[in-house]
């Protein structure tokens, strides 16, 4: 029991469940599936060819008949906003397009949209574009601005010599004024290194730990920093320096979330399902991913859907770079960061795709 041939890199890259179907004995049965159709589904694609669709999966909407419909019209079927359940997770509101594949219109495919993903893929170019717009403003303000601040901080300097105790505070609060810009604009900086990351195969616990140790014996040390490790991850593609500096960002952007103290969760695990577009346009693979946990106060409503923005924090003396740079780094490396906030509960997740197998030139 078998569909007509699909490409199948096409059908293997799709980033959301997918399905090809069929009548068989008078019931719609599941002739094939995607990697993520089986992560969604908590089972195999050996385990769902043959199963009845519409029993494995419980769609809130009259699917007979809009099985029906996409066979006799020979046309897609759009439903939106419908709960899709699997069985032993709650339900899920997705979308669901159902599309003849052959001019029979016998076989069907059923592609099913959880929103989480829907929005995730539809903020990359908006995340994308954030930080090209930080990259052309990075070498006009730190090269025009830090000069003339240095002879400023200078000037304050000589001044505070000849100056009684009071007038020096004046001048000591320019020169604390002007460092702090200073570091702002070495912050914006950054982003003018377009240099790409030097990748190569890396253990993403080596770099966690590193990044564990020096959160813990500075910013970090208010904090209660734990750790839930899969041991069996693979090595990530990635430069460890600029993924130590992404992981001391989150870490730090915690811990200052809680400034009385709390606990960070750092959660490694493995999950097939998350694709986005490479560098070249291919399809990249994502699947070993980080989970920063804290159970601060959560994001502010008004800035969580644009937290990765330049110059937008949720904190009242905050340059709003940190995490417009970690979103950089990131996106360099072919990966992929979200957040999802709640009072309680703030889990910024990056996930990477894996080192490849080497060659024999590089052995």
């Amino acid at each position: 029991m078998s569909g007509p041939p699909i490409p199948g890199a096409i059908f293997a890259a799709l980033p959301m469940p997918a399905f090809t179907t069929g009548s068989v004995g008078g019931k719609e049965r599941i002739l094939d599936c995607n990697s993520a159709a089986e992560q969604f589904c908590s089972a195999s694609a050996v385990m769902l060819r043959g199963e009845p669709a519409f029993d494995r999966l419980a769609i809130d909407a009259p699917m007979d008949e809009a099985v029906d419909r996409a066979r006799n019209n020979r046309a897609p079927i759009f439903i939106n906003d419908c709960e899709v359940c699997t069985g032993d997770r709650p339900p899920v509101l997705c979308s669901v397009q159902i599309a003849p594949m052959n001019d029979e219109a016998e076989t069907l495919l059923l592609l099913i949209t959880p929103r989480d993903i829907a929005g995730r893929l539809g903020r990359t170019s908006v995340l994308k574009g954030a930080a090209k717009s930080a990259i052309g403003m990075a070498d006009m303000l730190a090269h025009e601005i830090k000069n003339p601040l240095a002879g400023i901080a200078g000037a304050a300097q000589l001044l505070s010599m000849g100056l009684s105790a009071a007038d020096r505070e004046l001048t000591d609060l320019i020169v604390a004024e002007t460092r702090r810009i200073v570091k702002l604009l070495d912050q914006v900086e950054q982003f003018g290194d377009q240099r790409p990351p030097e990748r190569r195969p890396v253990n993403i616990h080596d770099v966690l730990e590193r990044a564990r140790r020096s959160a813990e014996v500075g910013f970090g040390a208010h904090m209660r920093i734990t750790d839930d490790y899969d041991p069996s991850l693979p090595e990530v593609w990635a430069d460890p320096d600029q993924l130590q500096q992404v992981f001391l960002n989150l870490l730090k952007n915690a811990s200052e979330a809680q400034p009385k103290g709390g606990t960070i969760r750092i959660h490694t695990y493995f999950e097939r399902g998350l694709q986005v577009a490479g560098l070249d346009g291919r399809r990249v693979a994502l699947p070993i991913h980080v989970q920063i946990i804290d159970d601060g106060p959560g994001l502010p409503p008004a800035i969580a859907e644009n937290i990765f923005e330049p110059f937008v924090s949720g904190r009242e003396n905050g340059t709003g770079l940190g995490l417009a740079l970690v979103s950089k780094i990131i996106g360099a490396h072919e990966g992929w960061i979200e957040v999802k906030s709640r009072p309680g509960q703030t889990v910024f997740e990056v996930s990477l795709p894996v080192a490849p197998a080497p060659t024999k030139e590089s052995r």
